[in-house]
C-alpha cells in the first residue's frame, strides 16, 4: 500500500500521558517546539475527545493511540471518526484480524491522500511470554509477535507497534517500507517502570526501528528538554 508523500516525520514521539487538557498542554509547553511529535492515547482521548487532541496538537505530527479493536465494522467507523483529528498514525489491534485490519485499511482510505497511517498492536511491551501463556495465547512473545506482524502487513496495514526486541527479526520478514514503531524505550539513566521488554534507544535505532515513543523518561524528568535532547543527542 503506497503512503502519502509527507515531510519527514521525527524519529521520537513523545507520549503525553495526561487526562486533562491544561497538564497535557503544560508538559509540552516544558518540551519546546524541536525535535519530537506528539503521541496521545487512550486516556487522553476518553476525557476530551477529538475537540481536546486539536486543543493541544498545535500542528505537531500527531501519533493517536488508541489500539482500536472489535468487529471490523465498529473499527471502520472508529478509524473514520479519529481521522477527523488527522492524525499521521493511528492503532488498531493486530490480533482483532484479517478483516478487522482490512476494514481499518478501507476506511482511513477515504481520507484521501492525508490519511493516516495505520500501526497494527502486535505484543504489548507489559506483556512477557508468562503473561501470553496466562491469556491462551501462543508464545514466545517474539514469535507472537511476528505472527502479527505478517498478518497486519498482509491485510494493508501501514507498520506495525514492536517491542524494540523483536525490531531486526520482524525487518527481516516484512522488508523495508514497513513501519517499525517501539515503545518501550528506556535511556540507561531512566527507571524501567512497568515495561518488561525495554531497550535504551540507541540500541533502537541501530536494530532499524523507525520511531520511538518515549514518555515518562522525558515528561518526568527534572528537566524533560533537557532529557528529550539527552536522547536525540545519543541517537543523532
Amino acid at each position: 500500500m503506497s503512503q502519502p508523500a509527507s515531510p519527514p516525520l521525527p524519529r521520537v514521539f513523545v507520549a503525553i500521558d495526561r487526562m486533562r487538557t491544561d497538564d497535557a498542554a503544560a508538559d509540552l509547553a516544558r518540551l519546546g517546539t524541536e525535535g519530537f511529535a506528539l503521541k496521545l492515547g487512550l486516556e487522553f482521548f476518553v476525557a476530551n475527545g477529538p475537540d481536546g487532541v486539536r486543543k493541544v496538537t498545535g500542528g505537531r505530527p500527531l501519533f493517536l493511540d488508541l489500539k482500536l479493536h472489535d468487529i471490523p465494522n465498529t473499527v471502520a467507523g472508529g478509524v473514520k471518526a479519529a481521522a477527523l483529528c488527522h492524525p499521521r498514525f493511528l492503532t488498531i489491534h493486530a490480533s482483532g484480524g484479517r478483516a478487522m485490519i482490512a476494514a481499518a485499511r478501507d476506511a482511513a482510505a477515504q481520507s484521501g491522500p492525508d490519511r493516516p497511517l495505520l500501526l497494527a498492536i502486535t505484543v504489548l511491551t507489559s506483556l512477557d511470554d508468562a503473561d501470553l501463556d496466562a491469556t491462551g495465547q501462543r508464545g514466545p512473545a517474539g514469535e507472537q509477535a511476528l505472527r502479527l506482524a505478517m498478518l497486519a502487513r498482509e491485510a494493508g496495514a501501514d507498520g506495525v507497534v514492536c517491542s524494540a526486541h523483536e525490531i531486526e527479526r520482524l525487518r527481516k520478514a516484512v522488508g523495508p517500507g514497513f513501519k517499525l514503531v517501539v515503545p518501550g524505550i528506556r535511556p540507561e539513566w531512566a527507571a524501567a517502570g512497568d515495561q518488561k521488554r525495554v531497550m535504551t534507544p540507541r540500541e533502537a535505532v541501530d536494530l532499524g526501528a523507525d520511531h520511538l515513543v518515549i514518555g515518562r523518561p522525558i515528561t518526568q524528568a527534572a528537566d524533560p528538554k533537557a532529557a528529550l535532547a539527552r536522547i536525540l543527542a545519543e541517537i543523532a
